[in-house]
């Protein structure tokens, strides 16, 4: 950030009085200009035939990633719901009509600035097509899962943890509530 949204003043960056973080300040008007995470929201699309459940992934049309295969998910927008967004971003993105479940996975992501929330959901019927964001929109078995060509970090443990789930939920078992921390790579002369 360089100018004030307020008053169009060049911000300083200092850390406000009452306050333990650098923040963009207007030195004219006093504005604080907070900067938080961003929330990117997704579902976890399932089907299932003959005891085998297939997920629904959606080629990339867009950058980054530009045709590689990800789960339907977005930035969340103001005035809706984490579960809104994720109903939201899989009609979009797979043309999907689903049934949301319950949370299942938060990633952060801190090097960008992003948090990542994957919902549980069943797809109502097999009548789903790629939206503008999409190449392309499959089923995947597990063992077909193109797992090189996955577009992001926070996707492949989540379809990782999905799975792993899916194999205790067929014995009796139920799905958790997985939390993970992705941290940018360590580069060899950076410093802890």
């Amino acid at each position: 950030m360089k100018f004030c949204s307020e008053c169009a003043t060049p911000v300083v960056l200092m850390i406000p009085a009452d306050d333990t973080r650098e923040r963009h300040v207007c030195p004219n008007c006093g504005t604080i200009h907070y900067q938080n995470p961003k929330m990117v929201i997704g579902s976890i699309p399932a089907w299932e035939v003959d005891g085998e459940v297939q997920v629904l992934l959606c080629k990339r049309a867009i950058e980054p990633r530009y045709g590689y295969w990800t789960l339907p998910a977005g930035f969340m927008e103001n005035n809706e719901t984490t579960s809104q967004a994720a109903q939201r971003e899989t009609e979009e993105e797979a043309g999907a009509n689903i049934a949301l479940h319950e949370l299942f996975s938060i990633l952060n992501v801190p090097h960008v600035h992003q948090v990542h929330l994957f919902y549980r959901a069943t797809l109502l019927d097999l009548d789903y097509k790629a939206g503008t964001e999409s190449l392309e929109v499959a089923l995947f078995k597990e063992k077909d899962i193109p797992w090189e060509d996955i577009a992001f970090p926070t996707v492949s443990h989540t379809l990782r943890y999905f799975f792993e789930d899916l194999k205790q939920v067929q014995k009796g078992g139920h799905y958790q509530l997985h939390a993970h921390d992705i941290f940018k790579p360590m580069r060899p002369n950076d410093k802890n």
